[in-house]
């Protein structure tokens, strides 16, 4: 990959939780529908099939039933024959006001390199996906990178650091955590993960604890892309805003 393709890569994680803390806030209908659905979830224990815990615990995956509250961001950077990341989180209680401030940084972003790709880790499964429905929940027009519908798999041009690793076995999942573990990539250590975000937003109120964790993520993300791609030379070294 070439200096300037590195250049035109925007790694991406966004953190997402339970539209409301609990689901007793929601609508009936809503109420109704989750609980259609929370009998569709796999659980080891009769009591954990609980309606009311399983949207707590599990609520923030399904992008029907929740928001995304955290976009963190970050880009390579050359001057000269050093490299430095720019590393940026947007947090925002209104997911309308979020999504709009990081469609003007894409825009931006998109502008100025014009075969971006989004780099991330599971974000074709994950991340972009649930992008592009509250996109639409919210009444935002997708914009170009993110109109991927009636696209085949290999006709999306964004890199994911889960698939490289797969190698083509679509069996496994494989954390970053763990694939930053086994490639020897110091990973900080984050005072949350993401199982703690939902209660860090609703009941701490800390959005800056979740931009922190948010932003260690896509670093860790873009250490483990440089290392699968051939170019784990190239230090990446962090500048925050």
């Amino acid at each position: 990959m070439t200096n300037e393709q590195l250049k035109s890569i925007l790694f991406i994680d966004i953190e997402t939780v339970p539209i409301q803390p609990k689901l007793s806030d929601l609508s009936e209908n809503m109420q109704q529908l989750w609980i259609k659905k929370s009998k569709l979830l796999r659980t080891d224990k009769p009591e954990d099939a609980d309606p009311a815990k399983l949207f707590e615990e599990r609520g923030g995956i399904f992008s029907e039933f929740s928001k995304v509250v955290c976009i963190g961001i970050g880009s390579l950077v050359q001057q000269e024959n050093e490299w430095t990341f720019r590393l940026k989180s947007l947090c925002e209680n209104d997911e309308k006001i979020l999504l709009n401030n990081f469609l003007s940084i894409l825009e931006r972003f998109n502008s100025a390199n014009k075969e971006m790709k989004f780099c991330g880790h599971n974000i074709k499964e994950f991340d972009l996906p649930f992008l592009c429905r509250r996109l639409i929940i919210n009444g935002i027009p997708l914009p170009p990178p993110l109109q991927l519908n009636n696209k085949k798999p290999w006709e999306i041009p964004h890199l994911d650091t889960l698939e490289m690793w797969k190698f083509g076995d679509y069996k496994n999942y494989t954390s970053l955590a763990l694939l930053a573990e086994v490639l020897n990539i110091p990973s900080p250590k984050n005072d949350i993960d993401g199982s703690m975000v939902s209660r860090v937003f609703w009941e701490e109120k800390d959005n800056e604890r979740i931009a922190k964790y948010c932003m260690q993520d896509v670093l860790t993300t873009a250490k483990v892309f440089m290392h699968l791609c051939g170019h784990k030379d190239i230090e990446v070294n962090p500048i925050y805003p």
